[in-house]
């Protein structure tokens, strides 16, 4: 059984709700990207009692190895209030999360972790720096995103391309000082305006979002569930800027 260290130095925390047909490509991968991280890593999965039984699958890897742990939730949901419990259980200095659909590659963690070696106490995968791109979704929800990008940099901060990101490692001081609010995406455009704000240093890294590869995705799929999930994006903008 792979060895845990007591205090690894990066904490990957995979908030999990059906994804039992990516999860264990998601731990390896992480983990074979990251294995030779100084100090050690370990992957925390927080799980909201998937009915499809992800968090059981969880359970037998983290028997074989030491550096899988599993949050199994079965009075909580939602994916803010996940990444919060894996950030306050993690043991390691740099904390960092993405989503579970394998959408956003774990190969890319090392760039992230270089970028805060550098100096950066963010680092955030970026779909809209030069290099970065998304091929995962239509044409509605890249416009979307766009839009909602644009329109948060416009109102905010320009010098952050990718608000709704969700790939993102930083170093544990960050989320001492900076707790997580919102749902689903505004968390994201929260944190990073806050952080900037607070005079934490972001650094953007580039990286392609692809098509999920197994599940079904918990994102809006058509016109009208963009729509709504935009009112909230566009209150969380407003709110932040004229608090």
């Amino acid at each position: 059984m792979p060895k845990q260290s007591s205090s690894p130095k990066v904490s990957i925390v995979l908030p999990t709700f059906n994804e039992a047909g990516n999860i264990k490509p998601l731990i390896e991968r992480t983990l074979a990207a990251l294995g030779n991280t100084p100090g050690g890593v370990e992957v925390v999965v927080v799980d909201d009692n998937s009915p499809d039984g992800t968090w059981r699958l969880v359970e037998q890897i983290a028997a074989r190895d030491a550096r899988v742990r599993l949050i199994h939730r079965t009075t909580e949901s939602g994916l803010t209030s996940a990444i919060s419990r894996g950030i306050r259980e993690a043991r390691g200095r740099w904390v960092g999360w993405m989503d579970c659909d394998l959408s956003m590659p774990p190969e890319d963690w090392p760039q992230l972790a270089a970028a805060l070696a550098g100096g950066a106490d963010l680092a955030v995968g970026s779909r809209y720096v030069p290099g970065g791109g998304d091929v995962a979704h239509g044409f509605s929800g890249r416009l979307f995103s766009r839009i909602i990008n644009l329109y948060a940099g416009l109102v905010l901060d320009w010098s952050i391309k990718d608000y709704t990101s969700g790939f993102i490692l930083g170093k544990k001081e960050v989320f001492d000082q900076i707790d997580l609010r919102g749902d689903y995406g505004e968390y994201c455009i929260d944190l990073l305006y806050r952080a900037r704000r607070a005079g934490f240093t972001i650094r953007e890294l580039p990286y392609l979002c692809v098509p999920r590869e197994a599940g079904q995705s918990k994102t809006a799929t058509n016109v009208a569930g963009y729509l709504a999930r935009g009112v909230n994006y566009v209150t969380t903008v407003l709110k932040l800027r004229f608090r």
